[in-house]
C-alpha cells in the first residue's frame, strides 16, 4: 500500500524540543530549517511490528515509527542542464524520466571511467540557486547543496571552512572533472539533409547514372546497404523528402562473422538523376551543409571505439579533401594518415574525448553504436577551473535524478546525484532524495503497538526501536511517536531496546526511567568516530561524537543503563578511534559496548564510496582496501555469520582490539537484545506473573 501524503506536515523546528535538534546546521553555521522541501506521508497499514530472520542480529522484532530520515541533504541543478545520454546524445535535465539510460562514472582501478547507468528516479524542488562559471565558458546552475567532482574530490557548491556546517566546497582554485560544456545539436534543415545524403551516398553507396553492359543492355541504379539501421532509416527519410522513392530489401543475411544487412534502392532515371543532383559538391557550402556532410561520411566510413581515436577512412582524395575542409570549418584539429595498403587514408580527429563528444553533438551522426564511450577514462585537457560562483536573486525550479552509479554528466562535468537506501524503495518511492525528504510516518504507531501486545500470540519478546531508521530523527520532536510507543511498552512491561544517534532521546528520560523500573530497556548511542571532522565528512547532518557522549552522560546520571556502539566500524577510518570512543563512553557512564563492521548492501555501496572519495580523497583507497580485506575482496558480503563481523586477519584483529579494550575499561560486551530478568510482560488488568486472561472486575 502506498503511503498517503499530508497536505500540511509539521515542522520539527517549531517544536519545543528544537534544543535537541542542534545536529542539523546550515552552511552558515546557524540552526537549520530542513535542508530539502520535506514531504510527510502517512502509512495507514495495520502492522507495526517488523520481523527479521537474520542470525547475525540479536533481536527478532523491531518497531519503526518512521521510514526515511531528514538527516541527509538534497542536490539539484537547473532544468535546462544538458545530460549525456547513453546513446551519446544530450537531453535537458527537465525531460529525463525514470528508466532512461545515461552516462555516469565508476572507479575502475586507478581511473574513473564512463559507464552507462539507469535513471532510477527524477524529481524537482524550488531553491535559490548559484551560477558556477568555468574557465572555458561552461556555466552550471545548481543549488548550494549540489556536489561536483573536482581534482580534489567531491565538493559542494557552498560551505564553510570551519565550525558548524563545515564541508568541502568549491573555490576559485578548484577544477572540475569532465569535458566541459556540450556543443548544441545541429538544426536538421534542408542544407543539413542535403549534406548528410552527400556524405552517406559518396561514402558507402553504389550509384550508376547510366552505362551499357557488354551485352548491349543499358543500366542505372542506386543502392545503399548497411548493417546499422539508423543510418539507413535517416537516408531513406531524407531521400523521400527530396521526392526520391526507394524500396527496402535484405542485402545479406547474418552469418557467423557478419551482421544482417538491409538495403534501399532506386532504379528509375528520375530518381537516379535526383540523387546525383543531391550529392553534387556545392560551390559555397553552408555551415549546416558541412555538419550534415560530416555526419553522413562518419556514418558511412567513420569509427570511434571506446578509448580509441575518432577516424574517417576513404580512398578517394576528393572525399578526403572535403572531409578535412569541413572539420577545419567547424574548428576541429585533424591529421591525414596514409595506410600502406590500397591507398587507404585515415582522417584522425585529435583532442581526445572532449573533441569526440563535440564532434558527435555538433554534427549528430545517426548511428549510435559509433558514439559509444563506455569504459573511456575520465581524462581531459578541458579548462574547467572555477572562475566565478554567484548566488542568483530568485528561486528557480531545480531538478535532480537518482542513477545506478550515483552520478551523471551535467553539461560536460561529473555531477553527484542523491541516493536511496534500499528499504525506502519497498514503500513505492523512487530512489534518491525520496529517502531524505519523503518521510513516512505511522501516526497510529502507539495504538498499533497496543493492538499487537493484546494479541494472544504475543509472548512479550524483546523489541528494538528502530530496525530501519533512527526513531529519534527530527520529526519525532513533532509527532512524539517513539515516546508514545515507549509508554505502551511501559504499560505492558515489555522489554525493548533503542539505538540512536540523536540527543532527542534525552527528552524521554522520564519514560525510560519508568521502563527500567518495570522491565529491561537497553539504550545505545552509536558513535563510529571520535574525530569531529571525520564524523562530519561521513555523517554531515548528525550530532557530533562529543554531543552523543554528553547524551550518554545525561542518561547515565538519570540512573539508566546505557551502552555505546562503535558502529558502523569503518576499516581504515574508524578503527583508530575505537579506544578513544570506548574510554569516553565509559567515563560518561556507559556500562556496555558493542561494535559492528560497516555493511554496504545494495545502492549503499555507491553512496558510501562517493561520499568517502568526496570528503576524504586521500584516505579513500586505504579505507576501501581495508573493507575488501574484511569482506573477502568485495565491498559487501551478505552471508549470515559474516556480514556483521567481517572475516580475515584484519577483522579478527579489530575484534581482539575491541574485546581487550572493553575488558580493560570494565565494559560489558554485546548488544542489549534480550531480557536479563524473568519475563516481565503483563497485559494491564491481568493477574501478575504473565500474559494471562484479564481478571473479572466486580461492580464494573
Amino acid at each position: 500500500m502506498r503511503p498517503v501524503p499530508i497536505a500540511n506536515p509539521p515542522n520539527p523546528f517549531s517544536s519545543t524540543e528544537v534544543e535537541y535538534l542542534d545536529e542539523l546546521v546550515g552552511a552558515d553555521g546557524d540552526p537549520a530549517t530542513p535542508l530539502a522541501r520535506m514531504e510527510v506521508f502517512e502509512d495507514r497499514t495495520r502492522k507495526i511490528l517488523a520481523t527479521n530472520d537474520s542470525p547475525d542480529l540479536g533481536f527478532r522484532w523491531s518497531v519503526n515509527p518512521y521510514r526515511g530520515c531528514l538527516h541527509a541533504c538534497c542536490y539539484c541543478v537547473s532544468g535546462d542542464t544538458s545530460i549525456l545520454m547513453g546513446d551519446g546524445t544530450t537531453k535537458p535535465m527537465e525531460r529525463l524520466r525514470a528508466g532512461e539510460t545515461i552516462y555516469g562514472t565508476c572507479q575502475v582501478g586507478r581511473y574513473r571511467r564512463y559507464v552507462r547507468t539507469t535513471v532510477l528516479a527524477a524529481w524537482t524542488t524550488v531553491k535559490v540557486p548559484y551560477r558556477i562559471t568555468l574557465e572555458n565558458g561552461t556555466e552550471l546552475v545548481a543549488s548550494g547543496d549540489h556536489r561536483f567532482l573536482t581534482h580534489r574530490g567531491w565538493k559542494f557548491v557552498t560551505g564553510r571552512m570551519q565550525g558548524r556546517g563545515q564541508r568541502a566546497f568549491l573555490t576559485l582554485n578548484d577544477s572540475l572533472l569532465g569535458v566541459g560544456r556540450f556543443a548544441p545539436e545541429p538544426t536538421q534543415n534542408d542544407e543539413y539533409k542535403r549534406g548528410y545524403v552527400c556524405g552517406m551516398v559518396r561514402g558507402d553507396a553504389w550509384l550508376q547514372r547510366g552505362a551499357w553492359t557488354p551485352k548491349g543492355q543499358f543500366y542505372r541504379g542506386f543502392r545503399l546497404a548497411l548493417a546499422d539501421l539508423e543510418g539507413l532509416i535517416r537516408t531513406r527519410r531524407y531521400l523521400d523528402e527530396a521526392l526520391v522513392p526507394t524500396r527496402e530489401f535484405v542485402f545479406a543475411e547474418a552469418s557467423a562473422n557478419r551482421r544482417r544487412m538491409l538495403a534501399i534502392s532506386a532504379g528509375s532515371r528520375a530518381s537516379v538523376e535526383r540523387i546525383c543532383d543531391l550529392i553534387a559538391w556545392p560551390c559555397s557550402p553552408s555551415i549546416d551543409w558541412w555538419k550534415g556532410f560530416l555526419a553522413g561520411i562518419f556514418d558511412a566510413e567513420g569509427t570511434c571505439r571506446s578509448g580509441d581515436s575518432l577516424r574517417i577512412t576513404n580512398t578517394d582524395p576528393e572525399i578526403i579533401r572535403y572531409t578535412t575542409t569541413g572539420l577545419d570549418r567547424l574548428g576541429f584539429d585533424c591529421v591525414v594518415e596514409n595506410r600502406q595498403a590500397r591507398d587507404v587514408m585515415d582522417i584522425r580527429v585529435r583532442g581526445g574525448l572532449r573533441e569526440h563528444l563535440r564532434f558527435f553533438h555538433t554534427v549528430d551522426p545517426a548511428i549510435r553504436r559509433k558514439r559509444d564511450i563506455e569504459g573511456t577514462a575520465l581524462k581531459s585537457d578541458a579548462k574547467l577551473r572555477v572562475v566565478n560562483i554567484k548566488r542568483l536573486s530568485r528561486p528557480l525550479r531545480l531538478y535532480d535524478i537518482t542513477t545506478g552509479t550515483g552520478d551523471f554528466i551535467a553539461n560536460g562535468v561529473v555531477s553527484h546525484n542523491c541516493y536511496a537506501r534500499p528499504g525506502h524503495e519497498y514503500l513505492s518511492f523512487g530512489a534518491g532524495t525520496d529517502f531524505d525528504r519523503k518521510i513516512v510516518v505511522k501516526p497510529e504507531a502507539p495504538a498499533l503497538l497496543r493492538e499487537a501486545f493484546e494479541q494472544r500470540s504475543w509472548k512479550g519478546e524483546f523489541i528494538l526501536f528502530s530496525g530501519v531508521t533512527d526513531c529519534y530523527q527530527p520529526l519525532e520532536a513533532s509527532y512524539r511517536l517513539t515516546r508514545g510507543c515507549l509508554e505502551v511498552c511501559a504499560e505492558y512491561k515489555n522489554p525493548c531496546g533503542i539505538i540512536t544517534k540523536a540527543p532527542l532521546i534525552e527528552r524521554d528520560i522520564d519514560v525510560l526511567q519508568e521502563l527500567q523500573r518495570v522491565t529491561d530497556v537497553g539504550l545505545t548511542l552509536s558513535v563510529p568516530f571520535w574525530d569531529a571532522d571525520k564524523a562530519r565528512a561521513i555523517e554531515p547532518y548528525v550530532a557530533t561524537p562529543q554531543r552523543r557522549i554528553r547524551t550518554i552522560e545525561r542518561l547515565s546520571k538519570a540512573g539508566l543503563r546505557v551502552g555505546v556502539n562503535v558502529a558502523p566500524l569503518i576499516p581504515g577510518l574508524g578503527d583508530e578511534d575505537m579506544a578513544k570512543i570506548l574510554k569516553a563512553a565509559r567515563d560518561a557512564g556507559a556500562v556496555r559496548a558493542n561494535f559492528v563492521f560497516l555493511r554496504l548492501p545494495g545502492s549503499v555501496k555507491q553512496v558510501f564510496e562517493e561520499r568517502l572519495r568526496a570528503a576524504l580523497p586521500l584516505r579513500a583507497e586505504k579505507v576501501l582496501a581495508r573493507i575488501r580485506e574484511a569482506r573477502g575482496g568485495k565491498l559487501y558480503d551478505a552471508r549470515f555469520g559474516t556480514r556483521q563481523r567481517g572475516e580475515g586477519n584484519y577483522a579478527e584483529a579489530m575484534r581482539a582490539l575491541f574485546e581487550s579494550t572493553a575488558k580493560r575499561l570494565g565494559l560489558e560486551t554485546g548488544c542489549a537484545s534480550s531480557s536479563e530478568r524473568d519475563p516481565t510482560f503483563q497485559r494491564p488488568g491481568t493477574a501478575p506473573g504473565g500474559p494471562g486472561k484479564r481478571q473479572l472486575k466486580l461492580f464494573e
